[in-house]
């Protein structure tokens, strides 16, 4: 009988095992991944400076301890090349695993800027504990880190980074912080705040090329400003790993695309976490993975579910701007009604007869967030 085969084992691989598991101790599983399978937290790498956390102490298992949690194989640093759907095979090099069920938990890559200048490779992205490792030892010693993108994991970086010492320069396109998330005023809080703590902000603008000047580099913004760092973080957002899948014949948009019960195009083949696109929805958050395992997980087992999501709020790791977000669904018809002050901002987004569809709590409106999260609408019924 051939094996139920994961690809990957970040959260979304790893939970959908354990969530098997539940319903299905013995049949073959086989877990496959590029890196050395250790079990971390991901989401703790962007906060893991202050923390003093490193990469060698992050991970919580390693593959053979998981092995054994979920009685599976796991197949470290082992590439898949190419999903074979007819034959339900996957090949890694020059061998081939058959599957009876497969799960694609493969995650998404940083997206890179196109840069100009003889250092436009230097930006390093952070999305594992080995970048993690290599940006850790880069600024080791040093003073200046610019960071490219002030979306969620660029203005978590950036918090970090200044309360451990470092200066940091933030820059973005955009006009304010979080701006696709925040309204305006919300923005400008994280702004005050993390100035506060040493964060200087360059907004409305781009990198345009990172030169080498001598040991340090040079990025050049498309405002004709010049800053000088040590090392430049590239933050500008995830983009779902969708080439296997596309290359297989499978549906493709934004990320791979799946029912409700986690099926993509093609027979027994699952998708689900940071890789995945259901009704439109990519969500890399830890909430909707773990709906996502558990629904994935009974499914395999031959137990039919459907993915619903209720609401999920986000809580950003900026603790100089303590902030929770619950975007209202895109395209959604209503406005922002907001109440700021120097302690704090509550942003409601109201439909026409008042219903709360989303919000944003930050500071001192973090103390509604349990009676308002109660008002919201589910994201997924």
């Amino acid at each position: 009988m051939s094996p139920i085969v994961i690809v990957g084992t970040g959260l979304a691989g790893y939970s959908t095992a354990r969530e098997l598991r539940k319903h299905d101790k013995e049949s073959p599983l086989v877990i496959v991944t590029g890196d050395d399978g250790q079990f971390y937290s991901k989401p703790m790498i962007s906060n893991a400076f202050a923390s003093n956390k490193t990469a060698e102490t992050l991970p919580i298992n390693s593959a053979e301890q998981m092995a054994k949690q979920v009685n599976a194989q796991i197949r470290t640093r082992t590439c898949v090349t190419a999903i074979a759907p007819a034959e339900h095979s996957i090949a890694v090099g020059t061998q081939t695993i058959e599957y009876s069920q497969l799960v694609l938990a493969l995650g998404a890559d940083q997206i890179r800027l196109p840069l100009a200048g003889d250092a436009a490779d230097a930006p390093m992205s952070v999305n594992d504990l080995v970048s993690y490792a290599r940006f850790r030892t880069a600024i080791e010693g040093k003073r200046d880190v610019v960071i490219l993108g002030a979306g969620l994991i660029g203005c978590e970086f950036a918090n970090d980074l200044a309360l451990s010492g470092y200066r940091v320069d933030l820059i973005d396109i955009a006009p304010q912080p979080l701006g696709r998330l925040l309204p305006a005023e919300g923005g400008a809080f994280v702004q005050r705040q993390l100035a506060a703590i040493g964060v200087k902000w360059h907004l409305g603008t781009s990198a345009q090329a990172v030169e080498r000047d001598g040991g340090r580099l040079r990025v050049r913004l498309a405002n004709g400003e010049a800053l000088h760092a040590d090392a430049v973080l590239s933050a500008i957002g995830l983009k779902p790993r969708t080439a296997l899948s596309q290359a297989a014949g499978l549906a493709v948009n934004r990320g791979i695309v799946t029912d409700r019960q986690l099926r993509t195009s093609a027979p027994d083949i699952y998708a689900l976490g940071d890789c995945a696109e259901v009704e439109g929805l990519v969500l890399p958050f830890i909430m909707p993975i773990m709906h996502a395992a558990r629904v994935c997980a009974a499914n395999l087992a031959g137990k039919a579910a459907q993915l619903s999501y209720p609401a999920m709020p986000v809580i950003v790791k900026t603790p100089a701007c303590p902030t929770l977000v619950a975007p209202p669904a895109a395209g959604a018809a209503g406005e922002w009604r907001v109440t700021a002050g120097d302690d704090g901002v509550k942003s409601l987004f109201v439909d026409a007869e008042g219903k709360l569809l989303g919000m944003v709590l930050q500071g001192a409106a973090m103390a509604e967030r349990q009676a308002l999260s109660a008002q919201l609408p589910p994201v997924l019924k």
